[in-house]
């Protein structure tokens, strides 16, 4: 595809947090790479506006919590995967690093307390670092509301 064609076709795209995280961890070196390995629980504080998108979810409940990655780099295209230089370089697309050019994560964790007076979930494991902002939530399919 030329460049011109990519110039013509390219969309600007807007995303509107839904909401953000709380959470213990405050800084990118004390986060574990993934939820897995060690990451703590923290709260999802959903925007007012967004708040009815709550509904049908229930403690329990897998969601994926798709967060933009707000102190990436976002001029990485090569990263040694795990932060380990012995790994060789390779492509982002091909890795989860946090660094790459639209730094959107995605985090399966669970439900685990609603606190609907205050539009927010309880939720983890999860390793995104505090203030970092929720983009959308999704279920996580044949494991949820079946309506989903």
């Amino acid at each position: 595809m030329s460049a011109r064609t990519m110039r013509a076709t390219s969309v600007a795209a807007r995303l509107r947090p839904v909401g953000m995280i709380r959470s213990v961890l405050k800084a990118r070196s004390q986060a574990p790479k993934q939820g897995s390995e060690g990451a703590p629980d923290a709260w999802l504080d959903v925007q007012p506006w967004a708040a009815k998108g709550l509904q049908g979810l229930a403690v329990g409940d897998e969601i994926i919590v798709v967060t933009w990655l707000h102190r990436a780099r976002r001029d990485v295209l090569r990263v040694h995967p795990r932060s380990d230089a012995r790994n060789p370089l390779t492509g982002v697309f091909a890795t989860r690093s946090p660094d790459r050019p639209n730094p959107l994560g995605l985090h399966h964790v669970t439900v685990r307390r609603i606190d609907g007076s205050r539009n927010r979930l309880r939720i983890g494991p999860i390793e995104a670092i505090d203030r970092t902002p929720v983009v959308d939530i999704k279920p996580v399919l044949g494991r949820s509301n079946p309506a989903a």
